[in-house]
């Protein structure tokens, strides 16, 4: 850190233009257990937001400075601190957005993904900050694309809809009051944080402990990771398929059958796929948890979701029907038993390896946070998702409903795996559900024929 800076910081703190906090407990998560550096690119979320109607660059800079007052993770950044840094809040915060209009050639789709991952793959300067940047590509008259992308320290999935609904209220403030400030949120982020590590007091942590220990000893990974820790960095590669909406009615009506959630009968598929796969009948997954138990910050953007691994064994032996609702009891037991990752990384005494995460190495999601469609007169508001998943694992399966089909999207190591493995776990994957759709009575062994 330069003289310059440091001075500076001495001089905000003292006037009370930043105020420095510890890291949340999902923050901590990014720092003590993460197989990527915080400031890798891998680490960025990223989405994008379809905007029909004539809105000016002026009028979406003003909503965006409006949103950065009321939501305090965009005017944060972080400092350096011996042990683990500090969250540094600033009083006042800056807009960042560009605006350009794309040529004909920008505005196809591979065009328009190609300058999206330019966006997209500008680091973030974690002490400077702000951590986010919105970028607005006219597409035409009256069609635009707001590139969004934000880092992942401040943000979750959940953050992503609340940012379009922050969006479209500010505009609405600017157009119709002339102006003037939006509400403060009910729970700030840092007063979120706050009441999250007074809640988790070494007694809670440890009676969960003793939970974890059982569940995940003797766990084994399911594929051998490159030896060469720079092959295990950055961002992965995006590969996107949809279940058609036949199969996804077929899907609900076995969650039905078998008595189990629809989360729970994708997840046994998902694991059988995994088992079928790589050979190995022990499949422990990840999976994302919202975290916002606390009614006060639905509204507040920041990072507050959580992990939960999930282990499951495989028995081809078993009909589909058990096997789920063996899933499900054990999701149950778990999700009941959920701690922050960074204690539990930290109680089952794992060491940090660079480029590996400590527990599991497969992501599953289905995404089930608030993905609003905006319409107003004469403008609307369309978030389409990208990925939340960020490099901390080598393969991901996020499942998002779209209309009646459901959108799959793979995300992958590409120094682990090429684009026609990922797209014949897929194929497996489908064919599985296919298979246990028509019978969800028969073995397990009969749908991993295939």
């Amino acid at each position: 850190m330069s003289q310059d800076l440091r001075a500076n910081l001495k001089q905000w703190l003292a006037s009370g233009e930043i105020r420095l906090q510890p890291l949340s407990l999902p923050q901590r998560e990014l720092w003590e257990t993460s197989p990527i550096a915080p400031g890798d690119i891998g680490n960025h979320i990223c989405a994008f937001i379809e905007v029909k109607g004539n809105i000016t660059a002026e009028d979406c800079r003003e909503a965006i400075r409006l949103v950065v007052e009321r939501q305090e993770v965009l005017r944060l950044s972080f400092l350096p601190g011996k042990e683990q840094p500090f969250q540094m809040i600033r009083k006042t915060g800056t807009v960042v957005m560009n605006y350009r209009e794309l040529t004909p050639e920008q505005c196809s789709k591979e065009g328009l993904e190609e300058v999206m991952k330019e966006i997209f793959n500008q680091p973030f300067d974690m002490l400077r900050g702000p951590l986010y940047r919105v970028e607005m590509l006219q597409r035409g008259p009256g069609e635009l694309v707001l590139v969004f992308a934000i880092h992942h320290a401040i943000a979750d999935g959940w953050t992503l809809g609340v940012f379009v609904q922050e969006l479209a209220g500010a505009y609405i403030q600017n157009k119709m009051n002339g102006g003037g400030s939006l509400p403060e949120v009910e729970m700030s982020y840092t007063a979120w944080a706050a009441a999250e590590r007074a809640t988790w007091q070494p007694a809670e942590i440890e009676s969960r402990t003793v939970f974890w220990q059982k569940h995940l000893a003797d766990t084994v990974r399911l594929w051998d990771r490159p030896a060469d820790p720079s092959q295990r960095a950055g961002k992965l590669t995006y590969w996107a398929a949809s279940i058609p909406p036949e199969l996804v009615r077929e899907i609900r009506a076995v969650a039905k059958t078998t008595g189990t959630t629809l989360f729970n009968t994708l997840l046994t598929a998902f694991q059988a796929t995994l088992a079928q796969w790589t050979g190995k009948t022990d499949i422990v997954v990840g999976t994302p948890v919202a975290n916002r138990t606390r009614q006060q910050a639905k509204e507040t953007m920041g990072y507050f979701a959580g992990v939960v691994p999930l282990r499951g064994k495989v028995d081809a032996s078993q009909t589909f029907a058990a096997a789920a609702r063996a899933v499900q009891e054990t999701s149950m037991d778990c999700f009941a038993q959920a701690m922050p990752f960074a204690e539990l990384a930290k109680a089952l005494g794992i060491c940090q390896e660079e480029g590996h995460n400590p527990i599991f190495d497969v992501r599953f999601a289905l995404q089930n946070h608030p993905v609003p469609d905006i319409t107003l007169p004469s403008l609307s508001f369309k978030l389409r998702m990208r990925s939340t998943g960020t490099a901390r694992f080598d393969l991901a399966c996020e499942i998002t409903e779209d209309g009646d089909e459901f959108e799959i999207v793979w995300l992958y190591r590409p120094s682990l795996f090429l684009p026609e493995d990922v797209q014949e776990l897929n194929r497996r994957y489908q064919t599985l559900l296919e298979n246990v759709s028509r019978s969800p009575h028969s073995p397990l062994s009969a749908a991993m024929a295939c």
